[in-house]
């Protein structure tokens, strides 16, 4: 009996990765296929990603290799730049394949739209004895003009592979987009995710919330292991494989909005490392260089705005891209908070990166984000800020001026305008998880320890650690967790913030209000 996962039989398939699925089928199909060679990627992909802003050209597989057999996979969405008509849609494939397109309506039973998608190759050079080359196909389907509020039923396909066929229904998926007025909604987020059954886990209690959409605040698969963002990186391109196929029963529903780790600075493609990311994703494109920051980009839900930033582009701690952007990134950060803050509707504002501002744990602060981002964020009263890197929970109390504003205990509020931002690192997302300095307690919602001050450090601008002592390290939580945060319009707006862990334990709570 074969598995629909390409035509592999079932048993054989439950014992391979992704990889050598697809060395059998190349055996079976291809066999006498070239993967493509370090020299003969030097004039394409690592020169920028071929496919990435233009459609790619069908390779000599997509000639060879039925359509019939190809089935897509990884299914992950994201909002374009209005949440409210805006849907993209993204998926991968084994091969190269012939005019692939989306389906989609309003009822499952009518997929009567389709909408053309476009093929980015992700080519990667082998490195005798470490890695074979390998080639990836990712698609996307930029969805417009969609009705706000509105649930839609999509499937994916190409030629030979009808995704309306009654053999692949079962596959079909849908989404909701954005409502047209502001109402309750919940959002959850977490960073440094990665391949495993904890990062599968935190899938799941993402899905138990029914989140209107998923915060991805860096190091997202881990396939560079390292994360200095050098060629002498550790790598694996096909973890990407492992990591959609794991969160596609989450991702094909709840867009998937992503930012960008110092483990997503993939250095083989360009521009600076970023080749992978605009070939697997798809992010809304807010009017600051799409192209050369895919992570820095904005988007409005609700009563709430969103910002998205590089912190690799002002990371003290792991240089490899400080300064890219030459600085215009902070300046169309300044300008986008500007813009945000004074827009009618928005109520709150949270900014989403991977380097923490305040953290005590490995890898404690970035000098740099606290240098150049933290005074704009402080002058717009930008209401919450979610990190990741460290790979536990912390939260801190409001900071104001770079101390304690007012004290946030477990179950407290706050109001940014007068008392100063929390800070949040939700950076148990799945990965081994870290510890806190030595003789440092956890402090979390039924485990509230006595308050007291810790011993940290923050990373400097010649990446010497500069001691500090955190007396606004309020909750602490070591284990595998994710944030829910309900925003509420109204005329007493809040943000309800909650941490999980793995087992849907509550840790930790608070509220963000406005005026009072």
């Amino acid at each position: 009996m074969e598995t629909p996962d390409f035509g592999i039989p079932r048993p054989l398939a439950e014992r391979m990765s992704m990889a050598e699925q697809y060395e059998y089928l190349r055996a079976r199909l291809v066999p006498r296929r070239t993967l493509v060679t370090a020299g003969a990627v030097a004039g394409g992909l690592l020169a920028g990603c071929s496919g990435a802003g233009a459609a790619a050209r069908p390779g000599p597989a997509a000639s060879r290799v039925s359509g019939s057999v190809i089935r897509p996979f990884g299914r992950h969405l994201a909002f374009g730049a209005d949440p409210r008509t805006q849907m993209r849609v993204s998926w991968q494939v084994p091969f190269a394949v012939r005019r692939p397109y989306l389906r989609l309506g309003t009822r499952p039973d009518d997929l009567g739209r389709r909408v053309p998608a476009e093929l980015r190759d992700l080519r990667t050079p082998g490195v005798p004895g470490v890695r074979r080359a390998v080639e990836q196909y990712y698609l996307h389907a930029a969805l417009d003009g969609l009705r706000p509020g509105t649930t839609y039923y999509y499937g994916v396909g190409h030629d030979g592979w009808d995704p309306a066929a009654p053999a692949h229904r079962t596959a079909l998926a849908s989404f909701r987009t954005a409502p047209a007025a502001a109402e309750r909604f919940v959002f959850t987020a977490f960073g440094d995710q990665g391949v495993g059954r904890a990062a599968n886990a935190n899938d799941h209690v993402v899905l138990r919330q029914e989140p209107a959409f998923h915060l991805h605040a860096g190091d997202i698969c881990y396939a560079d292991v390292n994360g200095a963002g050098q060629t002498s990186d550790g790598y694996d391109p096909t973890f990407w494989d492992l990591f959609l196929k794991q969160n596609e029963p989450v991702a094909r529903s709840v867009p998937w909005m992503v930012t960008t780790g110092n483990h997503d600075m993939e250095a083989w493609y360009s521009p600076d490392g970023y080749g992978g990311q605009l070939a697997r994703f798809s992010l809304p494109d807010s009017g600051f260089d799409p192209r050369g920051t895919p992570g820095a980009y904005a988007f409005t839900y609700g009563n709430t705005a969103f910002v998205a930033l590089d912190a690799n582009d002002v990371s003290y701690e792991i240089p490899a891209n400080h300064g890219h952007s030459d600085g215009r990134q902070t300046r169309w950060l300044d300008a986008k908070l500007g813009e945000l803050r004074a827009r009618p509707g928005v109520d709150f504002v949270v900014v989403f990166f991977h380097h923490c501002a305040y953290s005590t744990s490995q890898h404690a602060s970035d000098g740099g984000v606290r240098a150049k981002w933290l005074p704009l964020l402080a002058r717009h009263r930008v209401d919450l800020v979610i990190n990741g890197h460290n790979h536990v929970y912390e939260r801190t109390d409001a900071i104001r001026n770079g101390a304690v504003g007012r004290e946030v205990p477990v179950g407290g509020s706050t109001d940014p305008a007068r008392d100063g931002i929390v800070y949040v690192t939700a950076g148990g997302g799945g990965r081994d998880l870290y510890s806190f300095p030595s003789g440092v307690r956890d402090s979390y919602e039924g485990h509230v320890g006595r308050h007291r001050a810790v011993p940290t450090f923050h990373w400097g601008r010649d990446k010497e650690r500069v001691p500090e002592t955190a007396h606004w390290s309020r909750v602490r939580y070591t284990g595998f967790s994710l944030l829910r945060v309900e925003a509420r319009p109204g005329p007493r707006p809040r943000l309800k913030v909650s941490a999980l862990a793995q087992d849907g334990r509550r840790i930790d709570h608070f509220e963000v209000r406005r005026g009072g």
